[in-house]
């Protein structure tokens, strides 16, 4: 059975009772934690457990590279074991902003093994808006078991990307905000920039102004115009690792499978000072 990356909410309402269905709520907020289980436990899809980008789906920050590396088969698998993610389970993720979170949880799935992973279009302000139910409180699903199977080839490292920048046949591309790839503002990370030869592709520009996924035409032409049809290989990184893999998603819904996660990010690369750092509007420009 294959498995689409986006589910629509008339899809998802069909099917609330499905026992072979989780829904995963990833709310959240960079600098307001916890505010995004708050949310959860006012109002949820009814059955969505709740899973923190912090501190369920990814390893301390710079116990690895970046901010939020890659969590641990073991630690990742007591997560999933404990909300209730089996091997015949289809989880469903959603956030409130476009999926720009809730693309971690695909992503982390996809990458220990388990492709039964949808992103609900839309997310929670459509549900909302159409009035769909909702619960409040915690959800404790039956635990059930896990096991990870983590795919390393999905993911590189600083060194690797440092080589694949230099290559003609490789396309990095930049999912964060265009102000902090042309280094006009760095609210986070130690300094402020791109790595040099990466092209901007703010991950934000993968859905329209209700939140919902562009179209496989749209997302089509963007990337192709990026240079995404020429390239061998497409590198994905972001702030620290979880927006990239929004933009991921959308270049799979579109066709490209071609597709790796530089796992640390800006917040792992801009972290050595050794290693090169570009400002402005092209991949090349004020290297330094």
């Amino acid at each position: 059975m294959t498995i689409d990356h986006l589910v629509s909410l008339d899809w998802l309402a069909e099917r609330l009772n499905d026992p072979d269905i989780r829904i995963a709520d990833l709310r959240w907020y960079l600098l307001e934690p916890g505010r995004g289980r708050t949310e959860y436990l006012e109002a949820h899809i009814p059955g969505a457990v709740y899973l923190d980008i912090d501190t369920d789906l990814s390893a301390p920050p710079f116990q690895g590279p970046g901010r939020h590396p890659i969590p641990a088969s073991e630690a990742f698998a007591a997560v999933a074991s404990r909300t209730g993610i089996g091997s015949k389970t289809h989880v469903i993720a959603y956030d409130s902003v476009g999926g720009a979170y809730a693309a971690r949880l695909w992503w982390l799935l996809r990458y220990f093994g388990h492709e039964r992973v949808s992103l609900l279009d839309g997310g929670w302000p459509a549900w909302v808006a159409a009035g769909l139910p909702v619960e409040s409180g915690e959800v404790t699903p039956p635990p059930t078991m896990f096991i990870p199977h983590p795919n390393r080839a999905m993911v590189v490292d600083a060194d690797t990307v440092d080589v694949l920048r230099r290559d003609p046949r490789v396309l990095i591309l930049d999912a964060r905000a265009a102000e902090r790839y042309q280094g006009i503002a760095e609210p986070l990370d130690p300094r402020a920039g791109h790595i040099p030869g990466a092209v901007s592709a703010p991950y934000a520009d993968n859905v329209d102004a209700d939140g919902r996924m562009r179209s496989v035409e749209e997302l089509r032409a963007r990337y192709a115009a990026l240079g995404a049809d020429r390239a061998e290989t497409i590198v994905c990184y972001c702030g620290s690792g979880v927006t990239a893999a929004h933009t991921i998603l959308a270049l799979a819904h579109a066709g490209w499978k071609n597709t790796l996660l530089y796992e640390g990010s800006w917040s792992d690369w801009s972290r050595d000072p050794a290693r090169p750092a570009a400002t402005g509007s092209e991949p090349w420009g004020g290297e330094g």
